[in-house]
């Protein structure tokens, strides 16, 4: 799996983008990376200079997640999921020894929201993804349809102009097929959960959830974002992601308060 190395610090974190992403979801965190961090970006399988998967399968990608994160030899990890990369960061938790000692949410999806849930539909599912994201029409016109869901000098579809997108329907098959999010009520990590304060509703909504999952869980709102929080506030993003976090299972760090969504 290809993965991409900013900084040189000892504290590994780990970058999970989402999907139609690859590792340069997270360049413009390139620059706000601290002394004491390394930001390793992967390209999950099939996506950027990654190959595909052994199987087309959610449950085979964590795993392939989790040894190309046991190869880096790295200790004290933190993993950071974009989007839905959420997910396939919570799946390779897992099986991570040790544990990850966080995890980072970024705008992340409880659920595949019917939007989405379009595109995977077994007569019109396929015409209609080409029609929206592998036509530069499209893309054009779904961007402008969603200028309400981010600032404006962002794009949420640019990364769909390089992408495979046989690969990207596999992902969203796979996160449909996924079972709900109770299956990872086990991790044993500090999580935070940050979402743009212009996100999409289904992202709000997703937040009842995740804390169902995570009573202890950080709620923390990108003042001025979307849904690309890493484009659109990179040094807000940064600020929070980059911190040093103690080995301790949930519970909110000493004189942090676990609600900053005011």
């Amino acid at each position: 799996m290809h993965i991409h190395r900013y900084g040189h610090g000892p504290a590994a974190y780990v970058g999970i983008h989402g999907w139609g992403g690859s590792h340069a979801t997270f360049e413009p965190l390139a620059s706000h990376v601290p002394p004491f961090a390394s930001l390793f970006a992967v390209d999950l399988p099939g996506y950027g200079w990654s190959p595909p998967p052994p199987s087309w399968s959610a449950a085979s990608v964590g795993e392939a997640i989790a040894e190309a994160i046991h190869g880096l030899e790295v200790h004290s990890v933190t993993l950071i999921g974009n989007c839905s990369g959420a997910i396939f960061a919570l799946l390779a938790a897992s099986h991570l020894r040790p544990r990850p000692v966080r995890l980072v949410l970024i705008d992340p999806f409880a659920f595949v929201p019917w939007y989405f849930r379009v595109f995977v539909h077994p007569v019109f599912g396929r015409p209609a993804y080409y029609t929206t994201f592998a036509n530069p029409l499209g893309r054009w016109l779904t961007n402008i349809s969603l200028k309400r869901r981010r600032t404006e000098g962002s794009d949420l579809t640019r990364s769909f102009a390089g992408v495979d997108h046989e690969v990207s329907l596999r992902y969203l098959q796979m996160l449909q097929a996924m079972h709900d999010i109770d299956q990872f009520s086990d991790v044993c990590a500090h999580v935070d959960i940050l979402y743009g304060e212009r996100t999409f509703a289904a992202v709000k909504q997703s937040l009842l959830s995740w804390v169902a999952v995570w009573p202890e869980a950080r709620l923390i709102r990108m003042d001025g974002a979307g849904h690309l929080p890493i484009v659109e506030v990179p040094l807000q993003l940064a600020s929070t992601v980059f911190r040093k976090t103690q080995a301790r299972p949930h519970g909110d760090a000493p004189g942090e308060s676990r609600w900053m969504t005011s």
